[in-house]
């Protein structure tokens, strides 16, 4: 009674076999130009201004809110 058996590749082979199939993936990938790049980045930017503008601002008026009304509930002025 004959076995076959199906040779496994080592790991050498293996990592030889992914980065074959990794570099053929990546000459599928269209990559943005400078101006999409650049849009992208500016638009990030803008975001990331805007976000932290309503952190701050959220942060300003509850600090008012609470200076004023923590001292109000134990009788302050």
């Amino acid at each position: 009674m004959a076995t076959t058996e199906v040779a496994r590749p080592g790991v050498v082979g293996r990592l030889v076999g992914f980065w074959d199939e990794v570099l053929v993936e990546m000459r599928k990938v269209t990559w943005p130009d400078v101006g999409q790049i650049r849009q992208a980045t500016i638009a990030s930017i803008i975001l990331v201004l805007f976000i932290g503008a309503v952190i701050a601002l959220t942060d300003v008026v509850l600090q008012q809110v609470l200076v004023k009304l923590i001292p109000s509930l134990f009788g302050g002025r």
